[in-house]
């Protein structure tokens, strides 16, 4: 009988068609493994993990205006949603104001417009900001509307050290995958340490940060880059945050994650099980951490948008939910299931409805939840896992050599990576050698007609309305000198965001408070633009 034939990972690693004992080579599962909640975390970073309560369920959304945001927040919490993750438009992602000339045309598009502190209260009214807790999709700008949104509790009676949630706040990843930039990175890096130290001794519950692996997933990258990046961008925020001087066990604890779940459910569940375990090892060997919670990977995870196909888009469906389930057996604190419908626009009510009741499915009516860490031991996910943990060290190595991941980038080397990955898998597409069911294969001539969720181009204008008003009404002198001492904490070293906070208390926009720093710190130009 001839051997099976070896197949291939999404990270283009062997996958034997039969593993036992001998492809772990003398595998010692408590020396290798520890017990969940205990270093190196290869089996989860609580002792319990899902046997107590499930995984955090949140919900992206965000369209239009805050007014329209609101509405459907209210669906999802009463639809059993514990967080929600709010998305913002492109200006508001690029710190610009609704009526300035850039954003025409993509006002409320993606996300939700947010252009002062006058829409974050609308976008929260009525919802309780001291018992949900809050994911935003920010990144540059992230803290301008970490601010909003705490003046924005304050105004409700909720004090910062009783909110919890998450900015995503890494800009790093924008300068690889993304392009939602705004300052040059030593800049950025200098207002995330900030934001860093502020969050530490005024929203202490708060995740600073959730260093994103999901964005580089969607431009393309393999498994093992899309851990490899990331922890090379969480080192630089951690040495950023250290020359600042901040301990590291001060700041450390809560660093989050964001990662994507694909369809290849083995080897998603073996990267993250290997991404837990070398974030651990660097931490306390590369940082000298003691804390224990500063060696856990805490991450939040999302179905892949970027595998959902606009043909039969009802077998979405099926993939979402085998890769929430991915997650899930990965070991995941929080999760967002893509909608069937987001390959064609906005999702319904219904589609988001939907994907909140396939992880309540996972949660509720699985055996899943009743064991931690159901595949550890398992001859395939440890050698995988152990693989991947290999070629994730020998590119952070790579990224390392050329000077940490900002010098990395500025070489182009994490971008060029991924380009030649989603290169590979387009070919693989067009060729038919990879499978993607409705699209190259198993097709049908004519599709299901569908009505899909489409913004009202009215929003601009009416956004354009509210800004008018919002600068008749306020004191713009006040508005003007709270914006300079925004600029003169940043030509300094004082912490930026507490100028911030009273520049948008008094009802600064938050394109103004972009460009006040834009002033002092320019804006980055990508090499390539040239």
């Amino acid at each position: 009988m001839s051997e099976p034939i070896a197949a291939r990972t999404e990270s283009d690693l062997p996958m034997n068609a039969v593993y036992d004992a001998a492809a772990l080579g003398g595998f010692d599962p408590v020396a290798k493994l520890g017990a969940p909640g205990k270093y190196p975390f290869t089996r989860g970073v609580y002792p319990t993990m899902y046997t107590g309560k499930p995984w955090t369920m949140r919900q992206y959304a965000g369209f239009g205006t805050a007014k329209e945001s609101n509405e459907r927040y209210h669906q999802l919490v009463a639809a059993g949603t514990g967080g929600l993750s709010v998305a913002f438009d492109l200006p508001t992602q690029m710190g610009y104001d609704s009526d300035n000339p850039i954003a025409s045309g993509e006002v409320g598009k993606v996300g939700v417009a947010v252009d002062s502190l006058d829409d974050m209260r609308v976008l929260f009214d009525g919802l309780p900001l001291d018992k949900i807790s809050t994911s935003m999709t920010i990144n540059a700008p992230a803290a301008m509307l970490l601010l909003m949104y705490q003046l924005v509790a304050e105004e409700q009676g909720v004090s910062a050290d009783r909110l919890a949630g998450t900015i995503q706040n890494d800009v790093l990843k924008e300068y690889i995958a993304r392009g939602t930039y705004i300052y040059p990175p030593k800049a950025s890096l200098r207002l995330i340490s900030d934001i860093f130290a502020y969050c530490n001794t005024e929203m202490p519950r708060w995740n600073t940060i959730s260093i994103s692996g999901y964005h580089m997933a969607e431009a393309g990258a393999t498994p093992v880059q899309e851990i490899a990046f990331t922890l090379a961008n969480a080192k630089e925020y951690v040495r950023a945050a250290i020359a600042a001087g901040l301990d590291v066990d001060a700041f450390a604890p809560r660093l989050s994650f964001f990662f994507v779940a694909r369809t290849t459910l083995l080897e998603e569940v073996a990267k993250f099980r290997a991404a837990r375990r070398i974030w651990a090892r660097i931490m306390r060997e590369e940082f000298g951490a003691q804390n224990p919670k500063s060696m856990m990977l805490r991450f939040h995870t999302q179905t892949a948008g970027v595998q959902l196909t606009a043909q039969q888009p009802e077998v979405n469906l099926v993939r979402v939910a085998l890769q929430g389930l991915g997650a899930v057996l990965g070991g995941t604190q929080s999760l967002h299931t893509n909608s069937f419908d987001e390959a064609i626009a906005l999702p319904t009510e219904k589609a988001a409805r939907l994907a909140l009741r396939t992880q309540q499915v996972i949660a509720y009516e699985t055996d899943v939840c009743k064991t931690v860490d159901p595949f550890a031991g398992s001859f395939v996910i440890e050698s995988m896992t152990d693989e991947i943990e290999a070629a994730v060290e020998e590119l952070i190595k790579a990224v390392d050599d050329r000077g940490g991941a900002v010098a990395a980038i500025e070489q182009g080397f994490q971008k060029g990576e991924i380009e030649r990955s989603a290169y590979r898998v387009a070919l693989e597409i067009d060729s038919g050698e990879r499978t993607v069911v409705g699209v190259n294969k198993y097709t049908i001539e004519a599709e299901e007609k569908y009505d899909p969720l489409r913004v009202d181009p009215t929003i601009e204008a009416e956004q354009r309305d509210r800004l008018a008003a919002l600068r008749a009404s306020r004191d713009n002198t006040v508005v003007a000198e709270a914006l300079e001492r925004v600029k003169a904490a940043a030509r300094g070293t004082d912490n930026v965001l507490y100028p911030m906070r009273d520049a948008l208390r008094a009802r600064a926009t938050g394109g103004e408070v972009a460009d006040a720093l834009r002033e002092v710190w320019g804006q980055y130009v990508p090499r390539d633009a040239f």
